[in-house]
Parts: C-alpha cells; structure tokens; sequence
C-alpha cells in the first residue's frame, strides 16, 4: 500500500501542512490500495506564490524553449506509459482498453501542441496596430477523476506552449496516478516553479484557487454543477475560465443508415469509459418506424457487452469509480423504471460474480421520452436511452432540447444529409458516421456544457492575451 504525503511544489516534493488523509480504494474489489494526505489552503498559497515567481522568468522564454520542454515532457511520460496504463486500472477502475488509448493520447497532447505552437502568431497586425498575445498568467487547474492524468496533460501541454504557469489540483481519488505523473515530470527536468501539484479537497485547495488574486486563470474540466460555482467564484477577481463540463448527447440514427452496423455501434459507444464519459452518447435517437427492430438489435449487442474485470482486454465495462457513483447510477435506474421508460436489458443491482465491486449492469432503455429525467440529465454510467422521432425535424428538436452541448452524433448513408442535420445540432462537437477524435480541433461545449474550447490553437488562445501597442 502507497501513503502519498508530500506536495509538488518549486519543482520539489514538499512536506504539507495538511494533515487529513484519504483512503484509496480499489473500485473492482473495494480493497484499500493506498492513502493520500490532503493539503490545506496554505500548502496551496505556496504553490500559487511559487508558480507566481516562475511565471516571471518563464512567460518571457522564447517559442523554442517551450518546444524543448514540451518534448521532455513527451519523452518522459512515454518511457513509463506501461505503469500509466496499469495504476490507472488499479486505481480508477478503467478498462484496459480506454486506459491504453487514454495514455496513448496524452502523449500525443505534447506533439499536438509543438504543432500547434510551430504556427501560432505571437504578433499579429490589427491595421495599424502591433498585437502581441501575451501570456495570461498563472493558471488554476483542476480536474475529475475518469481521466485525470490526460487533462493534466493536454491542459499542461497548452499553459507550457503560452507560457504560463500552472498549479493544478487534480482529484483525490486519482492520487496514484497523479503521483507517478508527477514522477514523469520531475524526470524531465522542468524549470522550477512551473509544474505545481497539491492535492486536496475541492472546498479547501480548489477554493484557494478560484479565490486567489494571483491566479489568473482556472482550466477546469468536471460537473456542470462545480463549473457553475467556479464561475461564481472566479468573477470577484475577474478570473478568466475554460470549463469543460457535462453533456447528454444525442445519437440520431437516420432512416437510411445501415442499422446493422450501426445500433451495436451506438449502444457500445454509450459505454465508452464504463459510461464515465461526459461525450459519451447516452441519447439513442432512431425513427420510430424502425423501432422494434431498434429493440431487437439493441437487446442482442447488450448481450456481447462485457461487464467486468477492467485488467482483461475484452472487458468493455468496469466498476463505477465509487461506492457512491454506483449508487448514483442505481438511483437512476429506478427512477427509470419509476418513469414508466421500458427496460430493454440490464436493471438495478451488480452483475453474477461481480458484488464485491461497484460494477453495474450494461442497461438500456426503450420507449424513453425526452422530458424523462434518464434523459435529461447525466448519469455518468452504462445507462442508454431509446427515443424515437418522427421524422428528421423532430430528431433534430429532440437532440436539441437539452440543458447541455457538449458533442453529438449522427448516422447516414448519405454523408450529405448527415453534415446539414450536424449543423443544426447544438453541440460544440458533432461526430458524422462513427466516434471520431481530432486533437487540433476545438473542443467544448454549448449552452451549460461549458465555456471555452479546448485543443489547438483554439485551446491555445484561451491562455493568452492580446495587447494592443499603438505607435
């Protein structure tokens, strides 16, 4: 078992003033793997007041030495992807095949952004005006626990290329993983005073953060409830924010797509990261001429769906992070059935074999309406919605009427009629004819999805400021 006790801070690990500790808990078994002391609000004043000092020698380096860093930081990531790849298992409960393509892209978040820095203008003209895009300061980061360490990463990458900063605060629960990344970018040799971690509480370290003067911005990826208070909080200061938050997505099956292949795509593709996933497509939207034949297809995949074992490659669904996310989802299901919706496969309680872990049954519903609250709001678990439409309006309406933004689907064999009902879908992210990831392009959300984008030069722009110098 691993105590985790020492803050990042100045480029050293430091003894903390906190003293309360969290227990870590495997999800698969509920066996404690570890535990974590938790810093208070002075541990992360002096991790904002070294970020402060760095940020003045840092935010005048030169495009080149960014991109060194950002390759060191590549190269040392890459040589421990392995033991990524196993603690976030362990730890988060992933499955091995998300856990694999999520390490793979967080490596890949320091190339994208040497890209993405290759072209950026730091100077610009506006008529007769030189612009310089000045770094925005330091940066508060603070992510959730289904992907922890590739936030970190991608959030990091884009603050190095700006030149900026960054004290992050990562989740509790992801302590193992954030440590051995911690690891990563201590071997890399980094400037001290740039890279600062303090875990802790949201209402103790990231309270500090939001309400600290030296903080400039807050990068926060997490629940569309948290991004709201944050929001509140960093206006005192005038804090700027990217907030990436939560999403109901919407899969519109056209009537003249290929159902055969693509139901089993959809109901796989709602649990995508055990259903974990603020993008994943939890709203099946499909015509209701074809319904029944929806049902049938739908209820056979579920069958194929693998609930278990995160560590095994076939497994598709793992435990629930936590006790308390399982309960949330089983709340879910019984309102489902409460609300009248069909269950299709799956329902409440664990699988055969798997009660000694927070491992819920890949369900499906039928029969949904758009105003239930299984359709309305996020359950963060392999839960998916059946609803039919009339006809392509009413898909699109139905798509739309939604508090969130955050990515949409939609299937057609006609791959012109699927971009113009892409284009009417409120989302800030719409995958035509398969699940699709672009690192370069913007990525986040409408309406109480978020604000802000990341990725890219879009991502980039959201770390500096322009100044206007008028000779």
């Amino acid at each position: 078992m691993k105590r985790i006790d020492r803050a990042y801070i100045n480029g050293e690990f430091t003894a903390m003033n906190g003293t309360e500790v969290f227990d870590l808990i495997n999800p698969s078994n509920h066996e404690k793997i570890g535990e974590v002391v938790l810093g208070d609000d002075n541990d992360t004043k002096k991790a904002i007041a070294a970020a402060k000092e760095a940020f003045k020698t840092f935010s005048k380096t030169g495009i080149e030495v960014r991109i060194e860093i950002l390759k060191k930081l590549k190269k040392a990531v890459e040589k421990r992807e392995s033991e990524l790849i196993e603690t976030m298992i362990l730890e988060y409960g992933g499955t091995r095949q998300f856990c694999t393509a999520g390490v793979q892209n967080m490596i890949g978040a320091f190339d994208h952004m040497i890209e993405t820095l290759h072209d950026f203008e730091f100077e610009r003209k506006a008529g007769n005006t030189l612009v310089q895009m000045m770094p925005v300061g330091v940066v508060g980061i603070i992510t959730p626990w289904n992907s922890s360490n590739g936030f970190i990463c991608s959030k990091f990458a884009t603050a190095v290329a700006a030149g900026c900063t960054v004290v992050v605060k990562p989740s509790e629960m992801s302590a193992l993983q954030t440590q051995l990344l911690i690891e990563c970018f201590h071997e890399a040799g980094l400037p001290k005073g740039i890279f600062n971690v303090v875990n802790g509480l949201g209402s103790v370290v990231g309270n500090e953060m939001v309400n600290h003067p030296d903080i400039a911005k807050i990068s926060f990826t997490g629940s569309t409830q948290t991004g709201k208070m944050i929001a509140k909080g960093a206006v005192d200061s005038m804090k700027r924010v990217t907030l990436e938050l939560g999403g109901k997505s919407p899969n519109i099956i056209l009537d003249d797509a290929d159902f055969k292949k693509a139901i089993p795509q959809a109901v796989f593709g709602a649990y995508m990261n055990s259903g974990q996933a603020c993008i994943a497509p939890t709203r099946l939207l499909v015509p209701a001429s074809r319904l029944e034949e929806v049902n049938r297809l739908a209820k056979e995949t579920a069958l194929d769906v693998i609930v278990g074992n995160p560590a095994n490659v076939n497994t598709h669904v793992g435990p629930m992070v936590s006790e308390k996310q399982y309960e949330r989802v089983q709340n879910y299901i019984h309102l489902g059935l409460e609300e009248g919706a069909d269950l299709l496969a799956g329902g409440p309680g664990k699988p055969e074999g798997l009660e000694n872990g927070n491992f819920v049954k890949a369900t499906i519903f039928t029969n949904v309406r758009n105003n239930m609250r299984i359709a309305q709001e996020e359950i963060f678990g392999p839960v998916l919605s059946i609803i039919s439409y009339q006809n392509e309006e009413e898909a699109i309406s139905i798509a739309n009427d939604t508090p969130y933004g955050l990515a949409a689907y939609v299937t057609s064999s006609d791959e012109r009629r699927a971009l113009k009902v892409a284009s009417q879908i409120e989302a800030g992210r719409v995958c035509v004819n398969g699940f699709k990831h672009d690192p370069l392009a913007p990525f986040g959300g409408f309406k109480q999805s978020g604000i802000g984008r990341e990725f890219g030069v879009f991502g980039l722009e959201e770390y500096v400021e322009p100044k206007s110098i008028l000779v």
